[in-house]
């Protein structure tokens, strides 16, 4: 069984007599440990698939399967309890309370969770840890470079063990090289088993990945593994290639 079966996915707008369509009849299937990229021009749709992945978004028809689980029918209350245990976030804008410490940050996911503090200090240091920011974890957002902002966002994203990370346009606001250590920091992750989907119009980064999905006019345009060398191959499922 798959990680994500997505059937026949429509989100049509209704402007009037006008129908709309930001995704029409879209259908894919995405497994445990895949790493892959949705791409597309602006207006392709690729942001309203993503949000619809995230349970940010329901769909106008066609069902979206979860572990085996139809989310597309679940209630409001119950898409919450799936974006906060099965989904992890990463924005190009960073999205951390500027108040708030690294180490407060990442535990919000927790907090909401309902997990004890013992248990939120141990995950949180965690996952600070796995995002090489142990030493920062005191730290304000204005007090962290934009690299180290995107890797407590990481770390957030990470903190409840989701099923899937989603990254959308991660590398925007960061120069270059700091946006290379993002994308490292994701291979490694997927190296370790994570499921991680990234959103981007940028082709260096979609080709990073391990598969590319290609959306216009709200329709999948293409659906291809990238080509490269066995030197370069990410691990699938745990194994070297």
């Amino acid at each position: 069984m798959s990680l994500i079966e997505i059937r026949s996915l429509v989100k049509r707008y209704d402007m009037g007599e006008e129908h709309i369509f930001a995704l029409d009849d879209v259908s894919l299937d995405v497994g445990a440990n895949e790493y892959l990229a949705i791409m597309g021009p602006s207006g392709s749709g690729k942001s309203t698939l993503m949000n619809m992945i995230g349970c940010l978004d329901r769909p106008t028809s066609g069902t979206y399967g979860l572990r085996g689980r139809f989310v597309s029918d679940l209630t409001d209350d119950e898409l919450a309890e799936v974006r906060n245990r099965e989904i992890g976030f990463v924005f190009q804008t960073f999205n951390l309370m500027p108040r708030a410490n690294a180490f407060q940050n990442v535990e919000l996911p927790l907090i909401y969770a309902g997990v004890g503090a013992s248990e939120r200090a141990e995950r949180a240091n965690r996952a600070l840890e796995e995002v090489g920011l142990s030493d920062r974890a005191r730290h304000r957002p204005s007090e962290l470079s934009g690299g180290q902002r995107q890797r407590v966002a990481v770390a957030r994203a990470l903190v409840n063990s989701p099923s899937i990370l989603l990254a959308d346009e991660p590398t925007g606001n960061l120069d270059t090289k700091t946006g290379d250590e993002i994308m490292e920091l994701f291979d490694r992750l997927v190296e370790q088993g994570r499921t991680l989907i990234l959103v981007t119009h940028e082709e260096e980064l979609g080709r990073r990945t391990n598969r590319i999905i290609r959306l216009r006019d709200g329709r999948i345009e293409s659906d291809e593994p990238v080509a490269r060398s066995s030197s370069s191959a990410h691990t699938v499922d745990g194994e070297s290639p």
